[in-house]
């Protein structure tokens, strides 16, 4: 502001001056009185080489118990396998046994029916190589002519052991009455139980 007149000297030795005008800061610089804004954190920098980054493990569980329910399927089945084939051995032995009693039974009274009948000659095939070694179809059928006629006969349960024992109850025309055990052996070339000597 200005006065007209001149100037009233100061204690300093000049006249005070006018101070400058006010002009308001440019839009949208921070005046003196407002907060100043926070710069901005710089960008991570990118991971250097080697560096795994962070991933979600699949979930394990499922497959664990798949795979212990397949190792239970297979142990199982591998059991009923060995379950199978013991029965199926046991049946076979079982089976074997049965076979080599009917058979034994058999022979005993295939032969003692030829010598009921008289058919000697049959009774005589009946027996087994190592008897008919010892003794000559004549001599084997003028020993059974000096015998009582066989009136009725009884086979009885074979006893298996070392060797296979058919125990037979005879009884003559005559009334007597004797239990005969016959000795049954398998022939190895015809597969056959014969009749092969008596226990005495």
């Amino acid at each position: 502001m200005s006065v007209d007149g001149p100037a009233t000297p100061t204690p300093y030795g000049c006249a005070p001056q006018d101070p400058a005008p006010y002009r308001p800061p440019p839009h949208g610089s921070p005046s003196s009185g407002s907060a100043i804004a926070a710069p901005e954190p710089p960008p991570e920098p990118p991971p250097g080489p080697g560096v795994v980054p962070p991933f979600v493990a699949p979930p394990t569980d499922g497959t664990r118990q798949r795979r212990w329910l397949a190792v239970g399927l297979a142990g199982g089945a591998a059991l009923v396998l060995c379950l199978g084939g013991l029965v199926g051995f046991g049946g076979l032995l079982v089976f074997g046994s049965q076979m080599v009693v009917q058979q034994s039974q058999t022979a005993v009274t295939d032969y003692l029916t030829a010598i009921k009948g008289h058919n000697y000659d049959a009774a005589y095939n009946k027996m087994c190589p190592a008897e008919r070694n010892k003794i000559s179809k004549s001599e084997f059928e003028h020993n059974l002519g000096l015998q009582p006629d066989i009136r009725s006969f009884a086979v009885a349960q074979p006893v298996v052991g070392d060797k296979i024992v058919v125990p037979a109850t005879i009884n003559y025309a005559d009334g007597i009455a004797q239990t005969v055990q016959f000795v049954v052996e398998q022939d190895t070339s015809t597969s056959d139980f014969e009749v092969c000597g008596e226990v005495h």
